[in-house]
């Protein structure tokens, strides 16, 4: 295997028997970055000399037996909406200025720092990650290495490019309305959304409870490894779990025999493209093969669209109301249109939500004291035209109009990841989605891993 295409968890092991250097692997994810990124455009930040220098000092570590973490010298990017020590986070935002001190690490990439991972660089985001393709004012289009004409899906458009490419092995995302779940099911890897308030973040998103940072990898291994060292102690979170030194490694071999397992081909009867909804369907056959109990069955979760715009664009305008009209002139109009229209929303109404909300997760709650897991699309399509908000084929208005399978689990906080399930006959990734009762990260990590051990996954040839 091409070193940058290698696991986390296999460099890891090579560097612990001194087979392998971080020094190696570093530079192997920074030769693809030099080679790809002027293409794609995954990274806004690459900082070469600091890559180089921590894999050096990692590469000290193993020589002499300590190592600090299972993640210790492995190539990692982070994605521009997290705050990191010494580089700017602009958030594809022309309105921040660069010329910060940048003194404080988010969470997550103080952990990940502490653990000794060799940061990259920034990855691409659309503003504020405010919707789920990923182009920017400040950026550009990030484009998808399947196909370099299509969207790589968003908001974490940019990691879920590095990671299919091997611009690095361990990427950090986010997802407020599928911004994991997204791009990983438009790339082909795998993206975890655990359960919110599993890993602390810092400062609160403007989204809110609907917000998360999680792992987007090439194997659920390493999104497993990678969670376990996120889901440390960090008290700047005040909503955060309380920090249980999980493993989350441990049980992922342990197969779904028996799992009870409900497959909805679709939610609230949205279309799903043809080729999509077969290449799921065939996915839910394999995990009844691996001995899953496995029959079709949907949550009702009444209006979720019309609930999740209102905490989205209520969110929006709180973002926007930080901004002069100045700065706005220089920001994404949709975003800015966004704000405006969740300017709008009334007190009562939001409070409605709020209590649709919490009835969306009683259902799903009830849901799970039958079934295990849900099983259902990732996405109704593939990608489509990098550069565009929708769909050029399709009606839909706006980015949650065609990404209605991800965003309710915002809602409900539940964890949910996407497995690869195929390629189209344009030879586009399409997605598996597990969701899991609330909580139960480890079973969903479970499931996917035995997926991916019975049917792995490709990656793009680039």
């Amino acid at each position: 295997m091409e070193l940058a295409m290698m696991s986390a968890a296999r460099m890891a092991a090579l560097f612990r028997k001194k087979k392998l250097s971080p020094v190696e692997a570093t530079k192997a994810a920074l030769a693809r970055i030099a080679a790809h990124n002027g293409r794609l455009n995954a990274f806004i930040l690459v900082d070469e000399k600091g890559a180089l220098a921590a894999a050096r000092r990692a590469e000290r570590r193993y020589a002499k037996g300590e190592a600090l973490s299972a993640v210790d010298g492995v190539p990692t990017s982070i994605k521009d909406l997290l705050l990191t020590k010494g580089w700017p986070t602009l958030r594809g935002s022309k309105a921040l200025s660069p010329d910060q001190p940048w003194l404080e690490d988010a969470p997550a990439v103080a952990r990940l720092r502490e653990a000794g991972a060799v940061f990259l660089g920034k990855t691409t985001t659309p503003e504020f990650g405010w919707k789920g393709v990923t182009d920017s004012p400040l950026t550009g289009i990030t484009r998808n290495p399947w196909n370099p004409k299509m969207t790589p899906g968003g908001s974490s458009g940019g990691a879920a490019v590095a990671a299919a490419t091997g611009m690095g092995a361990l990427h950090l995302g986010t997802d407020g309305g599928g911004s994991i779940r997204i791009p990983a099911g438009f790339c082909g890897i795998f993206g975890f959304k655990q359960s919110w308030g599993r890993v602390p973040a810092y400062p609160p998103s403007p989204f809110q409870t609907l917000a998360h940072v999680g792992a987007m990898t090439r194997s659920v291994e390493d999104a497993a490894m990678l969670l376990t060292i996120l889901a440390g102690p960090d008290n700047r979170d005040v909503y955060a779990l309380p920090p249980d030194g999980t493993d989350y490694r441990k049980g992922l071999g342990g197969g779904i025999k028996g799992l009870r397992v409900a497959f909805a081909p679709t939610l609230g009867n949205r279309r799903v493209e043809p080729e999509v909804a077969e290449l799921v369907a065939k996915a839910a056959k394999g995990l009844r093969a691996l001995g899953a109990r496995v029959e079709e069955a949907r949550p009702e979760l009444g209006d979720y669209g019309a609930v999740f715009q209102t905490f989205w664009f209520a969110g929006a305008a709180s973002l926007m109301s930080q901004f002069s009209p100045e700065q706005k002139r220089l920001m994404d109009s949709g975003l800015v249109a966004t704000g405006e229209a969740g300017a709008k929303i009334t007190l009562p109404d939001y409070f409605a939500a709020v209590k649709a909300r919490e009835a969306m997760g009683l259902a799903m709650a009830k849901f799970h004291e039958r079934y295990d897991l849900l099983a259902l699309p990732t996405l109704p399509l593939p990608a489509f035209e990098a550069g565009r908000l929708t769909p050029a084929t399709e009606s839909r208005e706006g980015w949650v109009d065609w990404t209605p399978f991800t965003y309710p689990f915002n809602l409900t906080k539940q964890p949910a990841a996407t497995v690869p399930c195929g390629l189209t006959s344009a030879g586009l990734p399409a997605g598996l989605q597990l969701v899991g009762r609330l909580y139960d990260d480890r079973t969903v990590l479970r499931a996917a891993a035995a997926f991916e051990a019975a049917h792995p996954w490709p990656m793009p040839q680039i």
